[in-house]
């Protein structure tokens, strides 16, 4: 598309930006925001129009037409697989006779992980002005579309959003963090003696259940692999919520175009899978996202999904184990609570004002559950 006067439009799907234009603004090597991740969720129709995940991508230009900027968008129509919580803003709006939904997103879809959201070409200047001149550029389109609001879900905790008409809100998720152990004995170690002995306890699982886990990364994992994992996945999904937000197309898409940033769990009992929980890496993160079982086993769960993800981040120099949203019971498995940001831009003036006023209250309400939380951590110390 050709871009407007101002310099920058918003594109109906990331086809009509190329690859290595893209690529131009990544810094880092972020599984979630690779092109090829964000393209595999369009193509396969997990993010669309029907999903209510409308592409809507900001796409900056410099005068020679070299892309200058991008930040992913979408129009919602609802609130679902964001994982920051509206909806109770959403029911605000619709006692006051108001329209909350379409809204504009900032987001990677169904997946709630930090990172960058505004992205601006390595070549570029002064890169956090830049990144606030964006955010004032998508507020006014904001002004004159048919959305209530925008929000950036999951962003760095960075300067250039200090923008007055953002509100910022804060949540908790839960993180392991690797302390250079040299094995998973290294960090039981860490732990209060009762705590050690209970995940000892839960890992027990494998032995009394005749278990063995393999890890298969990149060119390991084989399509029969990923129609397995898609079975336990939507086995899982459809008793939690009813359906599955990925489609099938999806996984495969990455297992064609993405598969080094990979990693898939499977758990075998008498050479057959009976178990599978799929991850993304970083140079210094193992993102666990999804996971399914055909078979009910105790402690399986917290098996695949926490302890053998440990395991593999000792092993490979992983820094970082983030195991997806909620969930206090990963406090008690070692990872402890950290705090997350979204921003928010609310374009009706009076709920503006009246959901500052909420998320200065559950602000300070975050800050007390996160100390209360680290009052609970079973490390000694």
């Amino acid at each position: 598309m050709t871009p407007t006067s101002n310099g920058y439009n918003f594109e109906s799907s990331l086809a009509n930006i190329k690859k290595e234009d893209w690529d131009l603004c990544l810094n880092d090597d972020h599984p979630f925001t690779q092109y090829e991740f964000l393209l595999a969720l369009e193509k396969s129709k997990s993010a669309c129009l029907k999903t209510g995940w409308q592409p809507y991508h900001y796409v900056e230009y410099e005068k020679n037409k070299k892309i200058s900027a991008i930040c992913p968008l979408y129009i919602k129509n609802h609130s679902f697989g964001e994982y920051i919580f509206d909806q109770a803003w959403a029911d605000a709006y619709t006692r006051h006779g108001l329209d909350y939904y379409p809204k504009l997103q900032s987001a990677i879809p169904f997946t709630p992980v930090t990172g960058e959201r505004i992205f601006i070409n390595n070549n570029s200047k002064n890169i956090n002005k830049k990144k606030s001149d964006v955010i004032s550029n998508i507020i006014t389109e904001v002004k004159k579309i048919n959305v209530s609001s925008l929000h950036f879900n999951f962003i760095s905790n960075s300067k250039y959003w200090n923008n007055n008409e953002l509100k910022i809100r804060e949540g908790i998720q839960f993180h392991w963090k690797n302390y250079n152990y040299n094995s998973f004995d290294d960090f039981l170690k860490t732990l209060s003696s009762r705590k050690r002995k209970q995940i000892k306890k839960e890992r027990l699982c494998l032995e009394k259940n005749d278990l063995n886990v393999k890890f298969l990364h990149g060119n390991e994992i084989k399509e029969d692999h990923m129609n397995f994992f898609y079975d336990c996945y939507t086995d899982t999904t459809s008793r939690k919520w009813g359906s599955a937000y990925l489609t099938k197309d999806f996984f495969f898409q990455i297992l064609k175009n993405f598969k080094d940033k990979i990693l898939l769990i499977i758990a075998f009992q008498n050479n057959n899978k009976i178990a599978s929980a799929i991850n993304f890496i970083s140079k210094t993160h193992l993102y666990g996202r999804l996971w399914g079982a055909k078979k009910e086993i105790p402690y399986l769960h917290f098996e695949l999904c926490y302890y053998q993800a440990i395991e593999y981040a000792i092993k490979n120099n992983i820094q970082i184990v983030e195991a997806g949203a909620q969930g206090e019971h990963k406090l008690q498995r070692g990872y402890m609570p950290e705090k997350t940001w979204s921003a928010h831009y609310i374009k009706n003036k009076e709920f503006s004002l009246a959901i500052e006023e909420f998320l200065n209250h559950e602000t300070e309400a975050v800050s007390k559950y996160k100390k209360n939380l680290e009052e609970f951590a079973p490390y000694k110390n």
